[in-house]
């Protein structure tokens, strides 16, 4: 799925010119990397913060049109006011089909309610990562990886190294490292000692 940001070039520079945009319903922004020179852009508040609601939109390369003329990229930073529902500005990078990306991906937890653990041990199953890092070519940019939790016991987890990822996708170095356990399924309150023993038969 290709997902089109719409921005136009931005002449206006500094934080009073910043202001008016804002004020218009624009949020200013800057696209940077590759070969050609950075340029500062704005694009329509409304629609950017809609995007900005789907995950898709932050782990996807974007074909960003500035002015009828395309590019891929990636979205990198976003700045938010304080206290508003309001994007202040926001960074894409420049992607090469050919280079390699690094990016952090959203995973999808499937499985949960059959795993053995949460189904006969009463368990209740974490998500302790919500993402991971990852590094691939543009065209092997997953939305997301899935968490298959549907072997997993009271006690168990599945750790960063277990994930099947898609073709072309590798974890960046540290994470293959360190391994982290992504998700678990931890044991009842109590665990077995409060099962309450079963009625005495009536007289």
């Amino acid at each position: 799925m290709e997902i089109e940001v719409i921005a136009y070039k931005r002449d206006a520079q500094g934080s009073s010119a910043s202001r008016r945009l804002r004020r218009a319903g624009k949020v200013p922004g800057i696209v940077y990397g590759g070969t050609a020179a950075p340029m500062q852009i704005e694009l329509d508040h409304n629609a950017l913060y809609h995007a900005l609601r789907k995950e898709a939109f932050h782990a996807s390369v974007l074909k960003l049109t500035v002015d009828g003329k395309s590019e891929p990229v990636l979205l990198r930073d976003t700045q938010w006011h304080p206290y508003k529902q309001q994007v202040l500005h926001v960074d894409f990078q420049r992607v090469d089909k050919d280079h390699k990306i690094h990016v952090k991906v959203p995973l999808h937890f499937l499985n949960a309610e059959n795993a053995p653990g949460v189904k006969l041990g009463g368990g209740k199953p974490h998500h302790i990562v919500n993402e991971l890092d990852v590094v691939c070519l543009p065209g092997s940019l997953p939305e997301f990886i899935e968490v298959d939790m549907g072997a997993l016991d009271v006690g168990h987890s599945i750790h960063a190294n277990d994930l099947k990822l898609p073709a072309g996708v590798e974890l960046v170095a540290h994470v293959k490292q360190e391994n982290p356990a992504v998700a678990s399924i931890s044991a009842p309150k109590g665990g077995g000692a409060e099962e309450t023993a079963p009625a005495a038969p009536a007289a």
